[in-house]
């Protein structure tokens, strides 16, 4: 794996991933949410460890897929480029951009 990818600084605690009730209706969509800032924090394995779901889990898509529209919707191009990237994960082609 490229060093780029991987988080250097050791000093900086891991990111909080407060997440609902696993029984909740809401789980899911959290843990997507989790993925996504996870990986944007670099801590992609920390947010699968504190979710119990994968990078790329067809589960998710949904709750991706939405986080994806909104975050077009308000120019937010990195939580875009990252969405992009679990939907190819999970088997998505022909997204634009990423």
């Amino acid at each position: 794996m490229s060093r780029a990818f991987v988080k250097q600084d050791r000093d900086e605690p891991p990111p909080d991933y407060r997440l609902p009730d696993p029984g909740s209706d809401y789980y899911d969509e959290a843990c997507a949410w989790a993925l996504v800032m996870g990986a944007d924090e670099g801590d992609t394995r920390g947010a699968e460890s504190a979710t119990g779901r994968r990078w790329g889990e067809a589960r998710l898509v949904p709750h991706i897929r939405a986080i994806l529209g909104k975050a077009e919707a308000e120019d937010q191009y990195r939580v875009a480029q990252l969405c992009r990237r679990f939907l190819r994960a999970a088997g998505y082609s022909g997204l634009q951009g990423g």
